[in-house]
């Protein structure tokens, strides 16, 4: 499903215009992306999905053409986790 069948199905299911759904879907994508990038708290949308900034250490890694080994400095990454809902529903249940 991309963007554009997701807003459809949006706007099909809560009974608004596509542009309305689409509004709605990118202050979602918006609000998350800014809790995010701050880092000191995590988005929950409870039963579906968590969304949390993690900090990966320096580390160093290999050069996969020449072998040589390369610094990795540290930096930030997103931890998405599934709810018990979101599980329940990849079962097929």
């Amino acid at each position: 499903m991309n963007r554009s069948e997701l807003v459809a199905a949006l706007s099909e299911r809560a009974e608004v215009t596509r542009k309305d759904a689409d509004a709605v879907l990118a202050a979602l994508a918006e609000t998350i992306g800014e809790v995010v990038a701050k880092g000191d708290e995590k988005v929950t949308i409870p039963g579906f999905l968590t969304f949390e900034r993690t900090h990966r250490a320096a580390r160093t890694a290999r050069n996969p053409q020449t072998g040589d080994p390369i610094q990795i400095p540290a930096g930030f990454s997103v931890k998405v986790s599934a709810g018990s809902k979101l599980k329940e529903a990849a079962k097929g249940k």
